[in-house]
């Protein structure tokens, strides 16, 4: 009976260690040799791609696993180059661009990303991100980063520990242990910058190339700290490391470059390129990430000139988008008075405008050149949210020239090549990781189809997007919050259950279903330019969340509680006391 007992588990071992995966009748992307391939089955077992051929030709085991992809269309899984996991993307996130530690303190911008990480990643995958690249971290992410690696429900990490820098900003400085600058100031600090990450396995080194603070021009600046980026770049090379470089005048990109930087993370926005270094990009396999919309995320925020599609609205973290929008409200000190004049004024929109232009030039030029693009968003920046800024930076673009199927070579195969893994991931192929996404709709005909997706193969295992991350009973109610203050009629009501019912308490019934919601409401959002709710206080008991609020209607400000009741992922009842 032992016998017979061992040899069934053995054989179930077996099973378990060799499931397959069949994904029939589908089409398939090549985003190498840009084409579709329809009627196709493509095999997975355990976490690797191990067949692709016609489905008239296959025959499928009894005890296969199978996923019809019948009318969907496979791609590989989508690659964002370029984020930060010590960013949150609100506003408060960079004390070193807008100082608001006297309205929320540093610390709890710090704790929410520690925390939060794991929420970051289930939301990437949902999303059909399986691999991230955090250019420029601290050391306690990139060591943190190492318990997501045998995650099934975490995109694949690649991440490097502090930046190295002949600037720091000062703000860091009450923050050592949760700065993700290293301050390189000799070449022997470069070094040491380098030497002092090694301990913590980082995938590539990051030089953060920042010019003027000194004094001097542009090109003096760049020339004079030139010793420290090739100290820098020369020691991580010397330990196998690629290198990252932060470059986005034309000088520091080309010196960075000449003297054997791997990857650009950044535009040059400050002239158009010229042959000469365009070739020397493409002759060197230099990567660049282009990282489009981070500017401009600054200069809406400060301006309050935001605007989210349906999708950013539903997809983005809702409490780190509602944080942008707190410029309404802050006290109208002089410092914040003079950050919404700046957002604002004719000089910062023509400036964004012009080093817009130049990055989307450039990006045409190197694209066209051959030079090997990888996309990437910056995430977590000010204004460039998590995850739902990546089909905005795909709109970017496209904006820029760039077709379809060069936009999912970048956001996939070239993702890879950053660190020469493309026979790993990145494109579906025999032997590659079976990182995949199922859509509903090809993104060839429209990138908005990356966003349809039926099904996340991550390592070979199948997700269903709305089991990696459940929206708990506070994302309805700040979701629902933002959409009101962004007067955003359909945003405002997708949190709210078909039949919600809301009551001024305790039982006058206002409105009964989301039609009549919006018969009211988007009266109101249309009428009332300046209508904003401030959050005050916030309490969540299992799935009931009371708000209270103060509304700015016209020129009337109302303080008011809100009490919103949540079951089966919507918001059922409402109940207003004013």
């Amino acid at each position: 009976m032992k016998t017979i007992l061992m040899t069934g588990i053995t054989i179930l071992f077996v099973f378990v260690m060799t499931a397959q995966t069949y994904i029939t009748n589908v089409t398939v992307l090549d985003v190498e040799n840009q084409k579709e391939i329809p009627n196709q089955t493509v095999l997975i077992t355990n976490s690797l791609i191990v067949k692709i051929q016609s489905s008239k030709k296959v025959k499928i085991p009894d005890n296969a696993v199978i996923i019809d992809g019948t009318g969907k269309y496979l791609a590989p899984g989508l690659t964002d180059a370029h984020i930060h996991f010590s960013q949150n993307g609100g506003l408060y996130t960079r004390p070193d661009t807008i100082d608001l530690r006297a309205f929320t303190p540093y610390e709890q911008e710090i704790h929410i990303s520690k925390t939060k990480m794991e929420d970051k990643l289930r939301r990437y995958l949902k999303n059909g991100i399986t691999t991230v690249f955090d250019v420029g971290s601290t050391l306690y992410f990139l060591e943190k980063s190492k318990t997501f690696q045998d995650k099934d429900f975490a995109p694949t990490i690649y991440m490097t520990g502090p930046l190295s820098t002949t600037y720091k900003p000062q703000v860091f400085e009450d923050f050592p242990d949760n700065s993700p600058f290293a301050l390189t100031q000799t070449v022997e600090e470069g070094i040491k910058s380098v030497q002092d990450q090694l301990p913590y396995k980082p995938d590539f080194i990051k030089i953060w190339y920042i010019v003027g603070a000194d004094g001097l021009s542009v090109e003096e600046s760049a020339r004079k700290n030139l010793p420290i980026v090739k100290a820098v770049i020369d020691e991580a090379h010397k330990h196998n490391l690629k290198v990252a470089v932060h470059a986005t005048q034309r000088i520091t990109a080309q010196l960075a470059v000449e003297n054997g930087a791997d990857f650009l993370v950044h535009s040059v926005d400050d002239e158009i390129l010229q042959p000469d270094f365009v070739q020397l990009m493409k002759k060197n396999k230099v990567v660049l990430c282009p990282t489009l919309i981070v500017h401009g995320g600054y200069i809406k925020t400060f301006g309050q000139n935001l605007k989210f599609s349906t999708y950013e609205l539903e997809t983005a973290e809702p409490q780190q988008l509602g944080t942008l929008l707190d410029l309404k409200h802050l006290s109208d000190n002089t410092m914040v008075k003079n950050y919404k004049a700046q957002g604002n004024s004719e000089q910062m929109l023509s400036n964004l405008k012009a080093s817009d232009s130049i990055s989307r030039t450039n990006l045409k030029l190197l694209s066209d050149a051959g030079v090997t693009i990888a996309t990437g968003t910056d995430a977590g920046n000010i204004g460039t949210l998590h995850v739902s800024s990546y089909q905005a930076e795909l709109i970017a673009m496209k904006e820029s020239g760039l077709s379809h199927w060069e936009i999912l070579e970048a956001s996939t195969i070239n993702g890879a090549k950053i660190l020469d893994k493309e026979e790993e991931f990145g494109s579906i192929k025999v032997g590659k990781k079976a990182n995949l996404i199922l859509l509903d709709a090809s993104p060839v005909d429209d990138l908005a189809n990356l966003t349809k997706i039926h099904k996340v193969i991550n390592n070979g295992s199948v997700f269903n997007p709305e089991d990696l991350l459940k929206d708990t009973p506070e994302d309805l109610a700040q979701r629902q919050l933002n959409g009101y203050n962004l007067r955003h009629i359909d945003a405002f009501l997708e949190p709210y259950a078909d039949e919600v019912e809301v009551y001024n308490f305790p039982g006058q019934l206002q409105y009964k279903g989301k039609e009549a919601m919006k018969k009211g409401y988007a009266q109101m959002f249309t009428n009332t330019p300046n209508l904003h709710c401030e959050l005050l206080n916030r309490m969540v008991q299992v799935n009931t969340v009371i708000d209270q609020e103060r509304v700015q209607v016209g020129i009337r400000v109302i303080e008011a509680t809100a009490i919103s009741q949540s079951e089966n992922g919507k918001i059922q009842k409402v109940f207003f006391l004013r």
